[in-house]
């Protein structure tokens, strides 16, 4: 197991460098004033497919030897990883083959195929997503790019990080998090700041986690609309990261993320989907104490459906 550092962070940037898109750090007085702090937030639902998730892919692609990139890559994700593999495939001009639950948001299964990617759907509560892709993977000689546990993954979403670093020194910073990818990532890049991360109510792992000191897992099934953090456990390269820097993680309820997407439109003019919307729903009403400090959150993806975006925009 190698566990990145903020060194190969640097080195993702550079290799992602006009693969990727810088994204901008946003201020709001309306959201100031309901927090009492200084709030920042890094719109990576404006990054190229939609999310971070990008950002990961592309440095995992580029890191790869030319001959293996050139046979082709696997993925496995709910939505966001399939999106921007299939993406950072187009771009290096390779082949990928993406393995997605039949019941991901229909967006993003129409996103992936759209960027050329053999789409492959599976049944999460019957089937191992694992075991497929190895299958195909053996079959066909495809490169794995995971969707966290990867260093090269997480050097790749800790340039969210390094982005931040270069305009403030944030006293905390507010992640969505499930197998600890991004949150890993920004904790390398930003040593000095507190890292907070945010999951779905029922779906705590990341939580008790880091109270046992050891991986946690989910039992399986879908309980939040938050569908890009349903993974089942953090990875092990995450959670050595986040043993380490994580103060805490915060679970926050489906209303509460319904109620932030209609903040992020209404005043910071972004649309989320329930993932993305995740930092500013625990900033909101996840009781959280940062009053008088400077705060970063990740609006970290705005792949959402017609029909739930509606749900959040009626939400009270």
């Amino acid at each position: 197991m190698r566990v990145p550092t903020v060194e190969d962070v640097r080195a993702a940037a550079r290799r992602i460098e006009g693969i990727a898109f810088k994204t901008p750090l946003l201020r709001n007085d309306v959201l100031d004033e309901a927090v009492e702090a200084r709030v920042f937030v890094k719109a990576e639902c404006l990054q190229r497919g939609g999310a971070f998730k990008m950002r990961g892919a592309a440095n995992a692609l580029a890191a790869l030897a030319p001959d293996a990139r050139a046979r082709g890559v696997l993925a496995f994700s709910s939505g966001n990883h399939a999106i921007a593999v299939a993406t950072a495939a187009r771009h290096f001009g390779v082949g990928a083959v993406i393995v997605m639950p039949s019941d991901a948001p229909k967006i993003k299964l129409e996103r992936t195929r759209a960027m050329g990617a053999d789409v492959v759907c599976y049944d999460r509560l019957a089937e191992s997503r694992e075991a497929i892709g190895a299958k195909l993977s053996a079959e066909r000689g495809l490169a794995l790019i995971k969707p966290f546990d990867d260093a090269n993954v997480i050097a790749g979403q800790g340039t969210v990080g390094l982005e931040i670093a270069d305009q403030l020194s944030p006293d905390v910073v507010i992640v969505p998090a499930s197998g600890g990818g991004l949150a890993s990532g920004v904790a390398l890049a930003l040593p000095d700041a507190r890292i907070i991360a945010v999951e779905p109510e029922g779906h705590d792992d990341l939580a008790r986690t880091l109270a046992a000191g050891a991986i946690q897992r989910n039992a399986p099934g879908i309980r939040s609309i938050c569908d890009g953090l349903l993974v089942e456990q953090m990875g092990e390269i995450t959670f050595a990261i986040a043993r380490e820097r994580f103060e805490r993680a915060v679970a926050v309820s489906d209303q509460a993320v319904l109620r932030a997407m209609k903040f992020a439109f209404l005043n910071l003019k972004l649309v989320l989907e329930p993932s993305g919307a995740a930092a500013l729903a625990a900033l909101l009403e996840g009781g959280l104490e940062v009053r008088g400090k400077s705060v970063a959150i990740i609006a970290s993806g705005g792949n959402v459906d017609v029909e739930t975006f509606k749900r959040a925009l009626d939400a009270r």
